[in-house]
């Protein structure tokens, strides 16, 4: 998962101009003008257009509300279909096959709609796949996209990328489900699931007050040990719930939504409560004799999810949809782990 999000920040390149000339024209000899039935559901009742939004490369401006939408953001999708939008593409998550793209946390959203192409960045964005959308709007907040992706984007349709403010990957679902209220002219439905999700979170955290006395932190095994900083998604929603990050955490990885730390400073690891992200089962671990010193492991406080498994990736979208999901098994799961019994296993 991680190695493939890392290669997606370091691989963008620009398309030559005649493939960017093929690409442009296949979208405009596509032609303009789509039924109701094919564009992406809902309305802008509570919105007025043109809005103009704020990201990395600089403003973009919507003319109107959109019909048909791609979402080359990795968890963009699900922010739209939360407001009732469904996109005509959607990109794959890393290492899920979910038809449309879409994880069963959202399936109920899609309705009688047509599902999602699925795009596939693995090499690079699709661009030609995504110009045979024809799409009126291109949704980015959830990634990695380059000044040249940007570019290239914003020949086909208004493009909105991701917001400068926070490192990539890093938008907080709250941003980005507000973002896209406003992009598609619902920015009161936006607010109102925002305040909902909230709440919810907000709810486990006054059920749960050890948290708030507790330590947490996540992290995968890939090469090595791999931690998620205070800008991921995930880790946000760990501090939601009231669990503090380690203090020197963002200064050891820097302004990136994670990174890999040496075996000389395992001793950030050594939380109240530990989530893994593993693809092996843990087996790796199980292996570590650094690993297995440490008081989180030898007090069983530490959390393993499968990350290819539905639980896994609706905890890695952490997004408006994903999270109620999640919270039904993952509570249980740190009541267990916070305990410090190693009988008493997450």
């Amino acid at each position: 998962m991680v190695a493939l999000l890392s290669s997606r920040r370091a691989r963008r390149t620009g398309l030559g101009a005649l493939a960017l000339a093929t690409m442009l024209l296949a979208s405009a000899c596509g032609g303009s003008e789509q039924s109701e039935s094919d564009s992406a559901s809902g309305n802008a009742s509570d919105g007025a257009f043109p809005v103009t939004i704020e990201h990395k490369y600089g403003s973009t401006t919507i003319e109107e509300r959109p019909e048909r939408v791609v979402a080359v953001g990795l968890t963009d999708q699900d922010a739209l279909l939360a407001l009732d939008v469904v996109p005509v593409a959607s990109t794959k998550w890393l290492v899920t096959d979910y038809p449309g793209a879409v994880g069963p946390w959202a399936e109920d959203k899609l309705g009688d709609a047509e599902t999602p192409v699925v795009l596939d960045d693995s090499n690079g964005l699709q661009f030609e796949r995504i110009a045979e959308q024809q799409p009126d709007l291109i949704v980015g907040l959830y990634a990695g996209m380059s000044q040249e992706d940007y570019d290239t984007l914003s020949q086909l349709a208004p493009t909105i990328a991701q917001p400068e403010q926070h490192a990539d990957f890093g938008i907080p679902w709250q941003e980005q489900t507000r973002t896209v209220g406003k992009a598609v002219g619902k920015a009161d439905q936006a607010d109102q699931l925002v305040d909902d999700v909230e709440g919810r979170i907000e709810s486990v955290k006054q059920e749960h007050p050890e948290f708030a006395e507790a330590s947490g932190l996540l992290a995968t095994t890939y090469d090595g040990y791999f931690v998620f900083g205070s800008q991921d998604p995930r880790s946000r929603l760990l501090s939601a719930l009231g669990f503090t990050l380690p203090e020197e955490l963002d200064q050891v990885i820097g302004n990136q939504f994670g990174a890999n730390v040496s075996r000389e400073r395992a001793d950030l690891l050594d939380t109240d409560v530990l989530i893994w992200f593993v693809g092996d089962g843990g087996e790796q671990l199980e292996k570590d004799p650094l690993y297995n010193r440490l008081r989180v492991a030898k007090e069983g406080r530490d959390l393993r999810i499968d990350e290819s498994s539905d639980y896994g990736n609706a905890f890695s979208f952490a997004s408006a949809l994903s999270i109620p999901y999640l919270l039904d098994e993952l509570v249980p799961q740190l009541e267990a782990a916070i305990d410090g019994d190693p009988a008493t296993t997450p």
